[in-house]
């Protein structure tokens, strides 16, 4: 049986190799191990978060720094239909974007409107968007992070 720990240990990987396939980029500068790369994405100082393939995907991801932006536990963030993120407004426009990305392997630059759990509105900033693979080349669905982001 696989363990939770084992189960974001391997996400923390999905995230970080498929994150340098698609965009050529790191997520950490620097050498860790598997554990370690999964502990420091998780308190790291930029929101990282995924979901998956499901028809209405789910979160399946959010570090602390995302859990802390929509204030929201992980039990309830991992269980949050990822299209609730947004505004009711802004989900016609999250859907265009995901699908560009879907199209493309990733986006960068996106700016759009989210809210928390609380109903604070803020503003994502610079966002890089991108498809997750495995390394056999099966699709796993769609993450994102950010550094920036501003409360309206």
């Amino acid at each position: 049986m696989t363990s939770r720990s084992d189960i974001l240990i391997q996400h923390s990987a999905l995230l970080a190799h498929s994150f340098k396939r698609v965009t050529g980029q790191t997520l950490l500068k620097g050498r860790f191990t598997a554990e370690e790369l999964a502990q420091n994405l998780y308190a790291a100082p930029f929101v990282l978060l995924s979901h998956g393939t499901q028809p209405d995907p789910l979160f399946n991801y959010a570090n602390q720094m995302a859990q802390h932006l929509w204030e929201m536990s992980w039990s309830d963030f991992t269980q949050l239909p990822s299209r609730l993120s947004a505004e009711p407004v802004a989900v016609a426009e999250r859907q265009a974007m995901l699908e560009e990305a879907r199209q493309k392997g990733f986006i960068s630059n996106y700016n759009g409107v989210r809210i928390s759990s609380t109903g604070k509105r803020f503003i994502i900033k610079k966002a890089i968007l991108w498809n997750m693979y495995d390394g056999t080349g099966t699709y796993q669905g769609q993450a994102a992070t950010f550094k920036e982001w501003e409360f309206l």
